[in-house]
C-alpha cells in the first residue's frame, strides 16, 4: 500500500499561504508520478474527500493504470449540481477562524484541528478524541508548514474532465456516511449513480470521517471489492 503527502501537506512541497499555483489536475498527476517512481503499472485506487475527486480524475485521465476505484466521503467530479445540498454552514463558520489562528502555537493548532474533526463527526459512534488528537499531533509534527494545507481550499481546475464519469469502466465502491456535513450523503448517492459499475456502502450515522468503529466494515468492503480485479 502506498500513502503519500499531497502538495502543501506533510513533507511535500509547500507554497506561500494563499498563493496556490497548481490545479487539481496537477495533484492527480502527482499520484501517477508516485506510481511511476515506484515502477507500479496498475493499482487499486482509494481516496477520501478530495482524494476521491483525484481518484476519479486519475481513472479518466489514466484509465490504463486503474484496476478499481474506492471513494470515501466524496462527490462527483462534475459541474455544480444545484439539486445537491451544499457544505453545512457550520463548517465554513468554524474554519473562518483559521487565518487568524497563531499557526506557530503548536497546541493552539492541534486544538483547532481536533475541534474541526469533532464538528464533522457523526452520531453513530462516540467522538474518539484520543485518536484524533494523536493524528492532529502527528500531522503538525510532520508538516514543514502546517498552515499551507489551507491552500487546498483554493484549488481549481480539472474542468475538462467534468461530467465524464460515464467513461469510467472499472468497478467502483462508494462509501458514504449519512451524517456527512462536508459532502452530505446525497453526494455519495449521486456519485454511485453516475458511475457505470459502482456500488454504494452506506454508513448510518457516520460523518465526514474514518472512525475506528467503522474500520472493519470499510476494510472488509474494500477487500471484497478489490479481490475480483
Amino acid at each position: 500500500m502506498i500513502r503519500y503527502d499531497h502538495r502543501d501537506t506533510g513533507r511535500s512541497t509547500s507554497y506561500e499561504p494563499g498563493s496556490i499555483n497548481y490545479s487539481v489536475e496537477d495533484m492527480a498527476d502527482d499520484a501517477v508520478r508516485v506510481l511511476d517512481a515506484c515502477e507500479i503499472s496498475h493499482v487499486h485506487l482509494a481516496g477520501m474527500s478530495l482524494g476521491g475527486f483525484l481518484a476519479q480524475l486519475i481513472a479518466l485521465k489514466h484509465p490504463e493504470r486503474v484496476l478499481t476505484l474506492t471513494m470515501i466521503a466524496s462527490g462527483k467530479l462534475a459541474s455544480e449540481d444545484v439539486d445537491l445540498p451544499p457544505i453545512d454552514p457550520k463548517v465554513h463558520a468554524y474554519h473562518s477562524q483559521g487565518p487568524s489562528l497563531d499557526w506557530s502555537d503548536r497546541q493552539a493548532v492541534i486544538k483547532y484541528m481536533v475541534g474541526g474533526w469533532r464538528l464533522i463527526a457523526g452520531s453513530a459512534h462516540p467522538f474518539d478524541e484520543e485518536t484524533i488528537r494523536a493524528l492532529a499531533t502527528q500531522e503538525v509534527e510532520r508538516a514543514d508548514n502546517v498552515f499551507t494545507s489551507m491552500n487546498h481550499a483554493l484549488i481549481t481546475g480539472g474542468d475538462r474532465w467534468y461530467d465524464r464519469l460515464g467513461e469510467i469502466q472499472v468497478p467502483a465502491l462508494v462509501i458514504h456516511g449519512t451524517e456527512d456535513l462536508v459532502l452530505p450523503y446525497a453526494h455519495g448517492v449521486a456519485l454511485q449513480k453516475a458511475l457505470p459499475q459502482a456500488t454504494l456502502l452506506t454508513l448510518a450515522g457516520t460523518g465526514h470521517e474514518l472512525h475506528r468503529d467503522d474500520w472493519n466494515v470499510i476494510i472488509g468492503a474494500i477487500l471484497s471489492h478489490t479481490a475480483s480485479s
